[in-house]
């Protein structure tokens, strides 16, 4: 019997098409399973051996982020959908995370690397990046409210480290929608705009 070829029998053209690969085959296998993968599940998946996908992917948890900032594209146009026409970045923010916390179930991908074990999971650069893309869609003027290229990455920092929270720990249903804007309008919004008389806009 002849020796089973990996990748389908048609080899990467170079290493960046064999990224790109492995991360399809891991946002398929997560698409169908709705549950985090491992460098093995999509070894097989591709035909391959396990250390051919550690070439470009040094961990499960590397492939996870990978593959949720691969999936996120129709969300962040949802996303800016929903939030168009707000200017206040505190109304803005809020409503992004109430967003996010009800559509993520389209991309389970984003859940499981909001909610993973690893604090490293919401810290991470890709993690970081996905927030400043997410932000910048916005319709607002963050500079005019205090918020340079640095304020704005701990910004994005601390609302990631926010839903990761209600990830691990959900809300309590009996508020509601309602009493969720509420908490976060009290809490979260009023951070948001302390930027503002913290580092007035010149």
């Amino acid at each position: 019997m002849a020796r089973r070829r990996g990748w389908g029998g048609a080899p990467p053209a170079s290493d960046e098409e064999a990224a790109e690969r492995i991360v399809s085959a891991a946002v398929a296998l997560i698409t169908e399973t709705g549950a985090g993968i491992t460098i093995a599940d999509v070894a097989e998946r591709l035909g391959v051996i396990r250390q051919t996908v550690y070439r470009y992917f040094p961990s499960a948890d590397a492939l996870m982020r990978a593959a949720a900032i691969a999936s996120v594209d129709g969300f962040l146009d949802r996303l800016a959908a929903h939030v168009d026409g707000l200017t206040d970045p505190a109304g803005a923010m809020v409503e992004a995370v109430l967003f996010t916390l009800e559509d993520v179930h389209r991309i389970p991908h984003l859940g499981l690397m909001l909610s993973g074990g690893q604090a490293q999971g919401v810290t991470a650069p890709e993690a970081i990046e996905f927030g400043m893309t997410m932000i910048r869609r916005f319709d607002v003027d963050w500079e005019a409210h205090g918020y340079d290229d640095a304020a704005l990455r701990e910004l994005v920092e601390f609302v990631l480290r926010t839903m990761q929270s209600f990830f691990l720990s959900p809300a309590d249903p009996v508020g509601g929608r309602t009493a969720l804007r509420s908490y976060l309008d009290r809490w979260m919004g009023t951070a948001i705009a302390a930027q503002a008389r913290i580092t007035p806009a010149r």
